[in-house]
């Protein structure tokens, strides 16, 4: 809480997964506006280039490497050689720090999903980065680097709300893990941190809500949300202060003081101050979120009706 020492990206090599877009490319362009070696990860290779041709606008100094790599990241395998690859690019040295940014939403009722939802769910939302973060500390414990593994979960990995039931798990998972390799990984010098980011308006939003329920986006309609580089921003900062989970708005930040179980405190006087305010808000929240909900109920119904899934 006293230390005046923040963590630089300046000279350090940085990897992101899901850099070709949204929060990913917006934090990658802010790491390299502060001097970072930058290596990018995503699916699609022309989305990649475009994202290069950003970097390079931002470049800070003809020394800085930026580097591209097409990988799917949806297996361990994949996870691994990608990391493998931009390693490779810097002498075979593990980055000094791993930002997991890749993952997607499919937002809908539980009742229209079929099994490959619920699975899909998980490794967009979950397994996408784990992989990333088994890969990394391995390879970090390896070569005795005290770096950092950065992971993205969600306003809804502290909480959740009807049409997130195939994405919700998936971001609380995350938060399960990023907590138990906080403890483990301190073993060895490395840190962890994860971010809980709410709605950012991104291309990844927009794919959202062509499934999203009309009444998921009544309740979240009193969410301001993010720019992707208003998250960035926010992420860059929670890290650099060294902080174990980073919010970047009051709304889940109160969210975080009111489950932040085990979690080290960000800000000791600060969090006294939102657990007081979530602990009266966040019932009042709740109420009003139900409400909606039940005052769908009849709506809902007639829906369901038409899509053949009762009767």
């Amino acid at each position: 809480m006293f230390s005046s020492k923040k963590w630089s990206p300046k000279g350090l090599h940085v990897y992101i997964t899901g850099g070709s877009q949204g929060l990913g490319l917006a934090l990658a362009k802010l790491v390299v506006r502060k001097g970072a070696h930058v290596s990018i990860v995503a699916r699609t290779q022309s989305k990649l280039d475009d994202a290069l041709k950003e970097l390079e606008a931002n470049r800070q100094s003809p020394d800085q490497v930026f580097k591209a790599f097409s990988f799917s990241l949806d297996t361990a395998e994949e996870s691994a050689a990608a990391l493998q690859a931009a390693s490779d690019a810097h002498s075979g040295q593990v980055p000094d720090a791993v930002f997991a940014c890749a993952g997607a939403a499919k937002p809908m009722y539980l009742l229209e999903m079929q099994p490959e939802d619920l699975s899909s769910g998980m490794t967009n939302g979950y397994w996408i980065q784990a992989w990333t973060a088994f890969a990394a500390a391995k390879q970090m414990v390896r070569e005795n680097k005290k770096g950092k593994i950065v992971l993205v979960s969600s306003t809804l990995g502290y909480m959740s709300l009807i049409g997130y039931s195939s994405y919700s798990p998936a971001k609380h998972a995350l938060r399960g893990l990023a907590d138990s390799l906080h403890s483990e990984l301190m073993l060895y010098g490395i840190d962890t941190h994860i971010f809980f980011p709410p709605t950012m308006y991104t291309p990844g939003f927009e794919e959202e809500n062509k499934t999203k329920p009309a009444i998921t986006r009544t309740i979240e309609s009193a969410d301001e949300g993010l720019t992707a580089e208003q998250a960035a921003t926010g992420l860059l900062s929670g890290v650099e202060k060294g902080h174990a989970h980073i919010t970047a708005d009051l709304i889940t930040s109160l969210f975080r003081a009111s489950t932040r179980g085990c979690a080290p405190r960000s800000n000791a006087a600060l969090d006294f101050v939102l657990d007081l305010v979530a602990f009266v808000g966040i019932p009042i929240w709740r109420r009003s979120v139900d409400k909606q909900v039940l005052a769908h109920r009849a709506e809902h119904r007639e829906y369901l009706r038409t899509k053949g899934l009762v009767d």
